[in-house]
Formats: structure tokens, C-alpha cells, sequence
């Protein structure tokens, strides 16, 4: 298993290996490197770690790092970066589809910038951006209905109905009421166990994971975290995008599988690698 601690062996070292030396006449205003921030942080109580992800987010994210495409290369040619199962690059590593599934290529930066070049070609990251890169999707989000068996058919009435009922611009419409909106309630429609609504029927988190609600199409178009978000303000994130099913979570959680393959429904999303892939590409994906 990749040891991702490691990664802030380097600053654990620095406060083993001697003591900060403070100038008294030192004020806020003053320059201080972020080694003798973090100490002065554990000093005063304001740095408690529990936990490789705590560790990653205290040392790292919290204090804007940059991630190196360096780092990003080894993440691609690790066994288990993500979560067990195979290194990326071992199914992903040239943008010919005759050598590469999708062709993509997550051997280089260059390819991974490049995105999938089999038809229909996308981006997998928009550098700068954040919440809206393929790559970080399909490694945090699973197959609905939980537990789905990887290779289980995505080319059934039931997923097809959801993608035309989409790509025709997600009408509050006959069809969505007869054709659409029943497949929420059928334990069967998905290939799972249990009906959508069995955990998607309210805005609240719990009983309903991320505060999705699929009973009606009001709520289905208010998207998710609608309760939370409200309180900043902002409108619930879309799950359904009208003409395009590709770009829709709704659609996206029927027909993707969570990599790599294979990978446990309950590992952790926020896997302190993930973490680090989506600041790299949040500050621009360098290469360099």
C-alpha cells in the first residue's frame, strides 16, 4: 500500500530535528518560513493531526502547497495511490485507443492534459477549476446502486430512458412522469438491490447521502447539498444537465465506474492522494 505519510516526512523532521529559534522583536508583519509557521501552530494549539488525511490537509492543503507534476507522475505509476487495485498507468498510458482504454494517457502530463481521445474525445482535467474535472469524478464517485457489479450492463431501457429523457432537455413532461420518474421507485430499474429513493428521498443528510432527492422533478432539478448550500447562499449543485446526459451526475453515477477497477464501493473519497490530484489541477496542472 503507497504510504502516503510519507510524503510530509520532510516537515515531521524538521520539528524532530531542533527547535525554531523565535526573535523577540519578531512581528506578524515579518516574512516566516512555513516550517516555523506550522511549529508555532503545534506550539500554541492550533495544529492537531490525527490521521494520514488530517496530516495532508494541515500541512499541506491548509498551507497552499504547490504539488509538483512530479508527484502527480508517481501518483500514475503507483499500485493502490487511490485505493487498491492497479496503477493508472496501466490501463491508461498512450492516447491511441488501440493501445489505451479511451486513450488516455496518464503517462505524461502532456496526456493527461491531452484528456481521452476516443470518440466522443473529452477532457479529463480544466486546470485552474475544480469540481468539474472528469478524472477526480471517477475516482471518488461509485456506480449507484451501490454495490453493482463492474461489469453490469449500462445499455438497458431503464439507464437509456434517463440519457434520451436528458439529452432532450430534462422536460417536466409526460414522458418524465411515466417513462422517468417511476424507474426512481423500482428496486430493479438499475441493477441493484434497492430503490433510488430508498436513499435519495429527502433533501436531508442523513437519511438522504448528499442530500439528493429523486422523488419528484422539482426536487430531482434542485440538485444536491441544497440544504447546505443554502445557508451560503448558493443553489443546490446540478445533477441533471438538460441536452447533455455526459455531463449530468444523475446519468454519470448509472454508467461509470468508480476506479481503479475493482476498487471497494467504501473506500474513502477523500483519500488523501485524491486530495492532493485535485490541488494540482485547482492550481493549474503544471507540468513543470
Amino acid at each position: 500500500m503507497f504510504k502516503t505519510i510519507s510524503i510530509i516526512a520532510c516537515f515531521i523532521a524538521t520539528i524532530a530535528l531542533g527547535t525554531p529559534v523565535v526573535a523577540q522583536n519578531n512581528t506578524e508583519n515579518e516574512s516566516t518560513s512555513i516550517t516555523h509557521k506550522m511549529y508555532l501552530d503545534m506550539k500554541l494549539g492550533k495544529l492537531h493531526i490525527e490521521g494520514d488525511n488530517a496530516v495532508v490537509d494541515a500541512l499541506i492543503l491548509q498551507r497552499h502547497i504547490p504539488i509538483t507534476y512530479e508527484y502527480i507522475a508517481t501518483l500514475m505509476r503507483t499500485p493502490n495511490a487511490f485505493g487498491e487495485g492497479p496503477a493508472c498507468i496501466v490501463c491508461h498510458s498512450s492516447n491511441d485507443p488501440n493501445k489505451s482504454y479511451r486513450g488516455l494517457d496518464l503517462s505524461s502530463c502532456e496526456g493527461i492534459l491531452r484528456g481521452a481521445t476516443e470518440a466522443p474525445a473529452r477532457p479529463v482535467i480544466y486546470p485552474g477549476q475544480r469540481g468539474t474535472n472528469l478524472i477526480v469524478h471517477m475516482l471518488q464517485d461509485n456506480r449507484m446502486p451501490l454495490g453493482v457489479p463492474f461489469f453490469q450492463n449500462i445499455d438497458t431501457p431503464a439507464i437509456n430512458a434517463i440519457g434520451d429523457w436528458i439529452n432532450a432537455g430534462a422536460k417536466n413532461d409526460e414522458n418524465f412522469t411515466k417513462n422517468v420518474l417511476p424507474l426512481f421507485s423500482d428496486p430493479e430499474a438499475f441493477g441493484g438491490e434497492a430503490a433510488c429513493i430508498e436513499c435519495h428521498e429527502s433533501f436531508r443528510d442523513p437519511p438522504s447521502f448528499n442530500e439528493v432527492n429523486l422523488t419528484s422533478y422539482d426536487a430531482i432539478m434542485t440538485g444536491a447539498f441544497s440544504k447546505t448550500r443554502k445557508k451560503e447562499g448558493k443553489p443546490g449543485k446540478p445533477i441533471v444537465v438538460p441536452f447533455d446526459a455526459d455531463k449530468s451526475p444523475l446519468f454519470l453515477r448509472l454508467t461509470k465506474n468508480r476506479m481503479p477497477p475493482g476498487v471497494d464501493p467504501g473506500a474513502d473519497i477523500n483519500h488523501p492522494n485524491i486530495m492532493m490530484l485535485s490541488r494540482w489541477i485547482e492550481q493549474g496542472a503544471w507540468c513543470k
